[in-house]
């Protein structure tokens, strides 16, 4: 059995992905609620904003409107949009904040909408909010709106130009906090690597026990899953 190695987080994130998105219809308040409850401590959802402004959970950012026709989320009000897609606000009233939020920028205006919004509200969340994309150009522009927020590099191994530890040495140079890769990209020396340079390191459609015990033994520093009822009891076993 491969020995387990340290991660760089002070607890593993359990990120239940669009809320219990395997018990319960996915991206609604009582996904995430259920995902909390099922032993998650973190949260994951993509953002999309209105054309009023206000930042909406949703995963497609699309509106059916008549019997073909699809609106884009940024083209309607929130008033506008279907009563099951919550709000961020919204969510931070159903569910407190005592959890790490991972939300995928799905929409160009998201990142800066977000951090104001919760600067405003829930300015303690700042430091357990981390904001996904897969353009680095995109997440080098946020740093500079917030020092405490979390940034993440959304991406895929093939895609690191350069080879990992040159990816790693330059997320540290500016300010970029985690990578976030699909499962089977990552090994324990990956981690290592990305720990060296104090870079977390996160896995993705992570859905089967296996899965799940090999990302957190090798120190993956968070793991997003379907199915959270699975991933709290791998990290159970692993305690």
């Amino acid at each position: 059995m491969q020995q387990r190695l340290p991660s760089l987080l002070p607890h593993q994130i359990l990120f239940a992905h669009r809320g219990a998105r395997a018990h319960a219809p996915e991206n609604t308040l009582e996904a995430f609620e259920l995902g909390l409850r099922l032993g998650a401590n973190g949260l994951e959802s993509d953002v999309w904003v209105t054309a009023d402004g206000v930042p909406v959970l949703d995963h497609d950012g699309e509106i059916k409107s008549g019997w073909l026709r699809k609106r884009p989320i940024g083209e309607l009000k929130r008033s506008e949009l279907p009563e099951h897609i919550p709000s961020l606000l919204e969510l931070f009233d159903r569910c407190g904040t005592d959890y790490e939020l991972s939300l995928d920028l799905k929409d160009e205006h998201a990142g800066p909408v977000v951090i104001e919004t919760i600067r405003l509200h829930h300015p303690d969340m700042l430091g357990r909010t981390w904001l996904c994309h897969w353009e680095l150009p995109t997440l080098l522009s946020l740093r500079p709106l917030d020092a405490d927020v979390k940034l993440v590099d959304s991406t895929r191994l093939h895609r690191l130009d350069g080879g990992p530890e040159r990816r790693a040495a330059m997320l540290a140079d500016h300010g970029i906090d985690a990578i976030n890769m699909r499962g089977p990209d990552w090994t324990g020396g990956l981690v290592t690597l990305f720990h060296r340079f104090e870079r977390a390191a996160f896995s993705w459609d992570l859905q089967h026990d296996h899965e799940l015990d090999n990302a957190l033994r090798m120190g993956v520093d968070g793991v997003y899953s379907d199915h959270v009822d699975r991933m709290s009891d791998a990290a159970a076993r692993l305690a």
